[in-house]
């Protein structure tokens, strides 16, 4: 593994999670675009033979939609959002587990820290 795997691995996972939270604001050649190079590992050639325009066009619109994913985000918020929850329901999660309640109480504590992640990740 080279050094910049870690990162291309790094932004394709940031980028779907992006995606997760932002493809109802894309337009349709945004998320064909992003769908086919980060969620099924297309290569630019492929999209571009897929879809009947250049390799050049399609790095353009996968480009394009990435800044745009990116620009939500700078507004939104929406993922730093979801990962600070993550972070504090985990967290949170831990503390009650360390807690000298009854089994029951710790476990309905758990139930509930449950719901909210599943909640938030709806």
């Amino acid at each position: 593994m080279n050094a910049s795997e870690p990162d291309a691995l790094a932004k394709t996972t940031r980028i779907n999670l992006l995606f997760d939270f932002y493809e109802p604001l894309l337009t349709e050649k945004q998320r064909t675009s992003l769908k086919y190079y980060f969620h099924d590992d297309f290569s630019l050639g492929e999209i571009a033979a897929e879809s009947g325009i250049s390799r050049q066009a399609v790095y353009e619109h996968v480009k394009r939609a990435v800044q745009v994913l990116e620009s939500y985000e700078g507004k939104l918020r929406l993922l730093e959002k979801h990962e600070a929850l993550q972070q504090l329901a985990e967290h949170l999660g831990n503390s009650v587990t360390k807690l000298s309640l009854g089994t029951d109480a710790k476990q309905g504590i758990l139930d509930i820290i449950e719901q909210l992640i599943t909640t938030n990740n709806r």
